[in-house]
């Protein structure tokens, strides 16, 4: 994990078929996920997005 991805701990994902997972956006705060999270959904609502907080390595 890079410097720049423990600056942002709070992650979106897109949950795909065969239990794989593509990290849409990394944000530093909670607030700042849940509100792409609400565009990401208006935008694509056929798609499933979870919010995580990525410890790393």
């Amino acid at each position: 994990m890079t410097y720049q991805e423990r600056l942002s701990p709070w992650c979106i994902v897109r949950l795909l078929p065969k239990m794989q997972r593509i990290v849409v956006c990394r944000c530093r705060k909670r607030n700042d996920a849940i509100a792409h999270l609400q565009a990401l959904k208006r935008l694509n609502a056929g798609a499933i997005y979870e919010i995580i907080f990525d410890l790393g390595d």
